[in-house]
């Protein structure tokens, strides 16, 4: 009942996961994440623990094949899972258990991944990545979103899609950009809104917080209040109004 991607970009060294699903909330199980190592998509009948546990290990260096074999091997429900994921080193690996819906599988090309269960088709999938790799020119999170609006007008999951996800990790452990959509009648649409509300504000700050190399972050606000600024004068240039839903403080 879910498709998605992992990703490494290989300019930055991000990773990202984008996922959508005729499922509640989708994103809070299937996105596991750790910063400049690794990007895993555990779904179907959903683990958490496999998602964890790939992260973990894959985060200490493990090869991702050596990862998932094990996991496969020790788990007596693997033919109702489905994970797949992205290494350090752009590694693919992904498993699509024997007895999970039709149609399901998985895809990959060099440090992107894509799989899907419960779908209209094969397209879905092969959709999804040509437009990931027909994308490579806009940043990392709009060639995820365009990927799995790709994949969506394929058919997508053939029950129709109730939530989604989107979530980027740069350097660090917790994420750059995190959005959810649990519960939407468009939910990859509600995603595109998020991330132009992301743009007014929070990744001026985001841009900011500490990380293991620079403890303290910024601390002086002058910069990130001109970049908001900047922003805010840009989209009123463009004739764009605020996307947010959040109430407009006087001044």
């Amino acid at each position: 009942m879910t498709y998605s991607i992992t990703a490494r970009d290989p300019e930055t060294g991000h990773y990202g996961v984008a996922v959508a699903s005729r499922f509640f909330a989708v994103g809070a199980l299937v996105p596991h994440l750790r910063g400049g190592k690794c990007a895993v998509a555990t779904q179907a009948f959903v683990s958490p623990i496999w998602g964890i546990e790939a992260a973990n290990r894959l985060a200490q260096g493990l090869h991702a094949q050596a990862v998932l074999d094990d996991l496969v091997a020790r788990d007596d429900g693997q033919a109702i899972r489905q994970l797949h994921m992205v290494d350090a080193h752009g590694n693919t690996a992904a498993h699509t258990g024997a007895d999970c819906v039709d149609w399901c599988g998985h895809m990959a090309e060099d440090a992107v991944s894509v799989a899907g269960n419960m779908l209209a088709g094969p397209q879905v999938l092969a959709d999804t990545l040509q437009a990931y790799q027909d994308s490579m020119a806009q940043p990392l999170a709009e060639r995820l979103m365009t990927a799995m609006e790709a994949g969506h007008t394929a058919g997508g999951d053939k029950r129709g899609t109730q939530s989604a996800a989107l979530v980027i990790h740069r350097s660090e452990d917790y994420p750059w950009l995190s959005l959810r959509a649990d519960d939407h009648p468009e939910p990859l649409a509600e995603l595109r809104r998020l991330y132009a509300v992301a743009h007014e504000r929070f990744v001026h700050v985001a841009d900011a917080m500490p990380t293991a190399a620079n403890f303290s972050g910024t601390t002086d606000r002058s910069g990130i209040d001109a970049a908001i600024a900047a922003a805010d004068a840009k989209r009123a240039a463009e004739g764009r109004a605020s996307q947010s839903f959040a109430t407009q403080l006087p001044g």
